[in-house]
C-alpha cells in the first residue's frame, strides 16, 4: 500500500489539553509517523505519513482530539515530496 503525507491543522481549544501527547500516542497505536506542533496562531498543526486507510483513521480523530480539547475545525493539506 502506498504511503500518502498529509499535514493537519486544528483549530479551536487544542493547545495545553494534551493534545500533541495524544496524536503521537494515537499514530503509534495505528503505525504511522506524526510530527504535532503548537503554532503561535493558538492551532497545532500535525504533519502524518503512513498508509492511507491509517492517514484516514487518524484524520478522524483529529476531529475530536483528546477529551479535554475542543476542536472547532481542521483543514487537511495533502503533501508531495
Amino acid at each position: 500500500m502506498a504511503l500518502i503525507k498529509v499535514k493537519i491543522k486544528i483549530y479551536g481549544i487544542v493547545q495545553g489539553v494534551f493534545f500533541r501527547v495524544s496524536a503521537v500516542d494515537k499514530a503509534n497505536e495505528l503505525g504511522i509517523a506524526c510530527e504535532p506542533k503548537n503554532m503561535p496562531d493558538n492551532t497545532i498543526e500535525i504533519v502524518v505519513e503512513g498508509n492511507e486507510e491509517n492517514v484516514s483513521r487518524f484524520t478522524e480523530w483529529c476531529k475530536t482530539g483528546p477529551n479535554l480539547a475542543k476542536v472547532e475545525k481542521i483543514e487537511v493539506i495533502h503533501e508531495t515530496d
